[in-house]
């Protein structure tokens, strides 16, 4: 073969002999990646099914052990493919080695962001499917990795969040929720009717199973230029505060138009002064 100018001899048989092993290598990984990911992945459930794991747990190790076992097998396919090419990896390794250690003494965030992602799955801080608050932003945890965190928030958006920037987490999925209401009066009302309007809303309320304690009528929470603000609490399953605040103050809004107790609405009184002649 003649390449600018110059004759490169080529051993056919050896390059064919090198192309099929590179075939035969990329087919069993295509075939043995995806299938030990299945594995580990009902390895795992089968190990939650007799440990009585959280399914929130075991959604996160099953992610986290996925995610590993893909870099292990790219670091070994890799290695493999410079081996069939005849390429020496022993001097390769150990001069990674004294890379990875000039490059770990600038890698000061990388090695943050690992040792942050362990203590974070040690302490079980947060879960896959749980609702948190982290580094400002609200939503649920779709990931955790060693290197960084997936949170989705409501409006459909995907954060990467390295984990050293995690410095505390507020998880909103750990036990009940509390259901806070505030509704308005006009100063017109009599005060004391409408929190008996809604003392016997939340007694219908209470038979509600997603309540586990309350709704109570805590009574005026504050007064303010065009109306009484008034105010429920109750303590509901976790995840459905939202829905059940909902729920509380459109039954309020039906239960006030009933009882004739009128909401505020804002309005401006004028006065004009009479001119003097």
């Amino acid at each position: 073969m003649e390449l600018f100018g110059y004759e490169i001899p080529i051993n056919m048989e050896k390059l064919l002999q090198t192309a099929g092993k590179v075939g035969i290598l990329i087919v069993v990984f295509a075939i043995a990646v995806p299938l030990g990911k299945k594995i580990l992945s009902a390895t795992i459930q089968k190990m939650s099914l007799s440990r009585k794991t959280k399914p929130g747990r075991v959604k996160t190790l099953d992610k986290l052990l996925v995610n590993i076992f893909s870099y292990v097998a790219i670091f070994i396919f890799i290695g493999t493919l410079l081996s069939i090419l005849g390429v020496n990896i022993g001097p390769l390794i150990a001069g990674a080695g004294v890379v990875g250690l000039a490059i770990g003494f600038g890698a000061q965030g990388l090695v943050s962001d690992v040792v942050t992602g362990f203590f974070i799955l040690l302490e079980q801080q947060m879960e896959v499917d749980e609702y948190v608050t982290v580094a400002g932003i609200d939503g649920v945890v779709e990931e955790i990795g060693l290197r960084t965190t997936k949170i989705r928030s409501f409006d459909g958006t995907l954060n990467y969040l390295p984990n050293r920037i995690i410095e505390n987490v507020a998880n909103h999925s750990r036990g009940h929720m509390r259901a806070l209401v505030d509704i308005g009066i006009s100063y017109y009302n009599d005060v004391d009717r409408a929190i008996g309007v809604l003392e016997q809303l939340c007694d219908e309320f209470q038979k509600d199973e997603r309540f586990k304690d309350g709704p109570n009528a805590i009574g005026v929470q504050t007064i303010q230029g065009t109306d009484v603000v008034l105010r429920v609490i109750g303590q509901v399953e976790n995840g459905l505060q939202w829905e059940c605040e909902r729920d509380l103050l459109k039954a309020m809004k039906i239960a006030f138009d009933e009882a004739g107790i009128e909401l505020p609405l804002n309005y401006q009184v004028i006065h004009k002064s009479e001119e003097l002649g």
